[in-house]
């Protein structure tokens, strides 16, 4: 979900990390890779597919997902970087390509920057955090000068999954997310890997006003509800979003991106959030996905349907396939659809490090 200034979610075919597909089905052009990580005796098999979003409006819409996979990053085999962009407004699928293009770059230009002389590689994985702030506010930065984007109402979100040896770093701008399969206590359970970044957090609301941003929906906007009330609390009908004090821009519905210049000016900004975890042996697998996926389906029934397909091509098609379908019983469309699953399994034996009987993952 996006701004009300056209946001949206269009169809794009192509290579390279952007979206191209029809209706989900079977395995609908999921594509299946490996990479070692020796440094922690892993391996990672990993799919990725994009859906394009359905406008029965606007057939021709390009869409705004865009998808990045960079095995042995930085020349270092232990480093695997996982990213998806949700990019919204007018220019969307600009800002999301050109987040795609620059964020490795920059994520390199930091690494460079706080290099112990011991390699980017080891650099990056020294210090994440500060790398992924440098470099998602870089992009921001860069996104505002470049004279092939107009970012003026328009941007994308990001999220990132940096494999270091046996750490995961996540880092989030927007409404996109992350999120892991443990095995806990006899099931697979969602371990959050990110927190949406949306006027429903108390944190991120009070932020954004305090910047002299107005919340409400585009209900209360359009003068239909009570301005005052706040119903969407219970994420009812359309979402509160950010609006400028005097105008009924920008309209997001979320309060960090990488773009939209103009609701920088109330509080929307590019700082991403930041969130390393060991991987465990009880660390199965982890998702990244735009939020297609995740604005009808919860993070476990996520997790739920990548614990039942032990390819994760599978896991791909059945979980788009899933949101494509309950789009289309709440709307009269669908968003783009962008799935990353990386499967983390033991470098001498091919299974998952746990060997407890978790579906799919023997």
């Amino acid at each position: 979900m996006g701004c009300a200034q056209g946001k949206c979610c269009l169809p794009r075919d192509g290579d390279g990390g952007r979206a191209g597909g029809g209706v989900p089905g079977g395995r609908g052009g999921a594509t299946l890779g490996r990479a070692a990580v020796p440094g922690a005796d892993l391996v990672l098999e990993y799919a990725t597919l994009t859906v394009d979003g359905l406008y029965p409006d606007s057939p021709g819409r390009e869409s705004q997902d865009a998808y990045l996979v960079a095995t042995r990053f930085a020349g270092d085999p232990d480093l695997h970087l996982f990213a998806v962009f949700d990019g919204h407004g007018a220019s969307g699928t600009a800002c999301a390509g050109f987040a795609r293009d620059a964020l490795p770059r920059l994520l390199l230009a930091a690494a460079a920057g706080d290099d112990d002389g011991g390699g980017r590689g080891r650099s990056l994985a020294a210090n994440p955090a500060a790398a992924f702030r440098e470099a998602m506010m870089g992009v921001n930065t860069e996104m505002h000068a470049a004279a092939a984007v107009d970012d003026s109402m328009s941007g994308t979100t990001a999220v990132a999954a940096l494999v270091a040896g046996g750490a995961l770093h996540v880092a989030n701008v927007g409404d996109s997310r992350a999120v892991a399969g443990v095995w806990r206590d006899g099931r697979v359970a969602a371990e959050e890997l990110s927190w949406d970044q949306t006027p429903f957090r108390a944190d991120e609301r009070a932020r954004v006003k305090a910047c002299g941003a107005r919340v409400m929906s585009v209900e209360q906007v359009e003068g239909v509800r009570d301005p005052d009330a706040e119903g969407w609390l219970a994420d009812e009908g359309d979402p509160p979003r950010v609006w400028a004090r005097d105008g009924l821009y920008p309209g997001t519905a979320f309060t960090r991106s990488l773009g939209d210049l103009a609701a920088e000016g109330v509080g929307v900004i590019a700082e991403p959030e930041v969130k390393s975890v060991e991987i465990s042996p009880s660390h199965l697998f982890f998702v990244v996905a735009s939020d297609g996926v995740f604005e009808f389906l919860s993070s476990q029934e996520v997790v739920d349907m990548v614990a039942m397909h032990p390819d994760p091509r599978d896991a791909c098609s059945a979980i788009a396939a899933e949101s494509y379908k309950l789009w289309l019983e709440h709307e009269n469309r669908t968003d783009d659809i962008t799935i990353i699953i990386v499967h983390i399994r033991d470098a001498q034996n091919g299974a998952t490090k746990q060997t407890a009987a978790a579906p799919g993952h023997q």
